[in-house]
């Protein structure tokens, strides 16, 4: 569906420009809590606890019926790193399991401010080294492992790639990153024009991704820090497969896409598909969105090695 003029209105208006989420994201957490959904059947989920350098690191594993046991992708959700957690992305997750015949394995990582950079890329980062090097951990066959993650998820999935290339302990076959945050800038001094043509009146402003980095960060060092933003790379070879789903209206769109092609520039693979009409954070609308329907068949296509055209854009 087309943004019409009175849908702009509406989004304005429920922008929020005044907001500051670094005094009020606890109250944010609380609200997402008190709308939790229902929780899902029993035989469709379970819990495993990792545990790295003294961390307990609490996952949850969707297996859908009908599973093929040929992927299992590795999820980080989003919430600008301080905000969401597994049990408010359950829908999400499951929804994507059932999409894609796969087993989805959500990851609980640690959030900022009360953790901030690198700890929760350091729980990510261990998820996935128990899952690729003893994959025995989560029971079951797990076929062929993809990182993905939306939002900030997808962020810390791009850092995650980077630092197994970087530190060569485990390699990663595919990545899938969903209207990702790739840099470190969403000011007015970004070079992403998105950053300010859609930073005002479509849900997620500049200013409140602003806020999250502020958040998230130690200090102004770790704003250079290519774990921090992928896009500070200094070598985009070797790696992962890589399909990018940016959102039309989304101040992250163009670094999205960016990173996108700087894998392709350094000899990568990597596929960018911009979902038409839609914001910041589709894909937690449920599958009977269009936009989210479009989004599973385009990982679907990702995930089988199939070309996208067209028909699905």
């Amino acid at each position: 569906m087309a943004i019409n003029k009175f849908m702009r209105l509406a989004l304005k208006l429920l922008s929020y420009p005044d907001i500051d989420i670094r005094k009020t994201y606890q109250l944010e957490r609380s609200i997402q809590y008190l709308k939790l959904p229902a929780l899902l059947p029993k035989d469709r989920w379970h819990d495993c606890t990792i545990v790295s350098n003294g961390t307990s690191i609490l996952t949850r594993t969707y297996i859908p019926k009908g599973d093929t046991q040929q992927n299992t992708l590795l999820f980080f959700h989003g919430g600008g790193w301080v905000t969401e957690s597994i049990d408010t992305y359950n829908k999400v997750c499951d929804a994507l399991a059932c999409a894609t015949k796969s087993k989805v394995i959500s990851v609980e990582y640690r959030l900022a401010p009360e953790h901030p950079f690198p700890q929760g890329l350091e729980d990510c980062y261990a998820v996935a080294r128990t899952l690729l090097l003893t994959p025995e951990c989560f029971g079951s066959p797990l076929g062929r492992v993809t990182l993905i993650g939306d939002s900030a998820g997808g962020n810390l999935a791009a850092a995650v790639s980077l630092k197994a290339r970087d530190d060569g302990e485990f390699s990663i076959p595919r990545q899938i990153l969903i209207y990702p945050a790739t840099y470190f800038d969403h000011s007015s001094a970004s070079p992403f024009p998105s950053a300010v043509e859609n930073g005002s009146d479509y849900l997620l402003t500049s200013k409140r991704i602003c806020d999250y980095i502020d958040l998230y960060k130690r200090d102004k060092s770790d704003l250079k820090n290519p774990y921090f933003a992928p896009l500070l790379a200094d070598d985009f070879s070797g790696l992962p497969d890589t399909l990018v789903i940016t959102a039309e209206f989304d101040p992250l769109r163009d670094e999205g896409e960016e990173y996108a092609n700087r894998l392709k520039k350094a000899g990568g693979t990597a596929t960018i598909y911009r979902m038409k009409d839609a914001l910041h954070g589709f894909m937690s609308l449920g599958i009977g969105y269009v936009h989210v329907r479009r989004a599973h068949e385009a990982i679907n296509l990702f995930l089988n090695g199939d070309d996208m055209d067209e028909s699905v854009r």
